[in-house]
């Protein structure tokens, strides 16, 4: 999970600095989970209540993903489904 220092409620209240620094966070995030081997990863957002957002604070997800798993080549809705 990259989770900004500066409070905002959305990605979309980031500026163009934020969002140049959240590229070079998603870049270190994926050499950091490289060691687990993963074939793809899932990376994404839950914004507002009713698409999921718990919590308030801007926080993107990364996901490794693996060929053998039931959900390999689905979206993140079919994997939670099977993880949960």
């Amino acid at each position: 999970m990259i989770i900004p220092h500066h409070h905002v409620e959305t990605p979309f209240d980031f500026t163009a600095e934020e969002w140049a620094d959240l590229g070079h966070m998603l870049g270190e995030a994926k050499n950091r989970l490289a060691e687990f081997n993963p074939d793809g990863f899932t990376v994404g957002w839950n914004i507002g209540a009713a698409g999921g957002q718990h919590i308030f604070h801007a926080h993107m997800q990364v996901i490794c993903r693996f060929a053998d798993e039931p959900s390999a080549g689905q979206g993140l809705r079919d994997f939670l489904r099977t993880t949960t």
